[in-house]
């Protein structure tokens, strides 16, 4: 049985926390893809937490795409939970695998959306977009969490397509990582070095400019997943 470091054994306060229990767990017992985890009585019983402080955390590492629930067929590991490298923190690689597949979803949502905003924006969704963009810029630029004015800009850009369906599945698959990993790698910012090219972005839907709005957010979102891959490797070097 897996012994867990005694320094967290206790009832975690924040998600990252459960995700470091179970990764432990995952990684002491040598569970792999098609694995069966523990019923989770047992699993709370072993890493001394709630049961349902384990059901959440089941909850968000299903809609993350790490295991799959079945009634009467238990819950089995689908993606990798193991280390890649003896110097690669086990948590780390869940955190990029798990950032990787949200990115994967969310590219082809993103693309679409600035497509159709670019055709189909109004005059008003125009000026939003826009407000959105320099409100973002400033915040920015002065030093300060840009996180929420960067959700509200995109958030004018999904408003504009006048489907609803863009924001709500966009906002769920961005629930599901951030419920877990309040900050990717510890890092807050990440992605900050693409807010600039937002300008470029607003700019060109505003203008009608399909091509180049749609090159732009593709670059941004390559840009988000090539900072986390660096962070990574940094890890993994440290």
């Amino acid at each position: 049985m897996t012994v867990l470091p005694a320094q967290i054994v206790r009832e975690p306060k924040r998600p990252r926390d459960v995700a470091r229990l179970l990764a432990a767990l995952v990684e002491g017992e040598g569970l792999g893809i098609g694995d069966r985890l523990p019923p989770e009585v047992e699993l709370a019983r072993r890493l001394g937490i709630g049961r349902s402080t384990v059901r959440e955390a089941l909850r968000q590492w299903e809609s993350l795409g790490i295991i799959t629930r079945n009634k009467g067929g238990g819950t089995r590991i689908v993606a990798e939970v193991s280390t890649r490298s003896l110097h690669l923190p086990l948590t780390v690689q869940i955190e990029a695998d798990s950032l990787s597949r949200m990115l994967a979803v969310r590219r082809p949502l993103e693309i679409e959306a600035v497509r159709i905003a670019t055709r189909v924006a109004d005059e008003g969704a125009r000026r939003r977009i826009m407000l959105r963009m320099l409100e973002l810029i400033e915040v920015y630029e002065s030093g300060e969490d840009w996180r929420p004015a960067d959700h509200l800009f995109h958030a004018a850009i999904h408003d504009a397509t006048g489907n609803p369906l863009f924001a709500k599945v966009i906002q769920q698959i961005h629930r599901a990582f951030n419920d877990l990993y309040e900050a990717p790698f510890d890092q807050p910012q990440l992605g900050a070095s693409t807010i600039p090219a937002h300008r470029g972005l607003a700019e060109a839907i505003v203008a009608g400019d399909e091509e180049k709005a749609v090159a732009i957010i593709s670059g941004i979102l390559s840009d988000v997943d090539e900072a986390a891959i660096q962070i990574a490797r940094g890890l993994h070097a440290g």
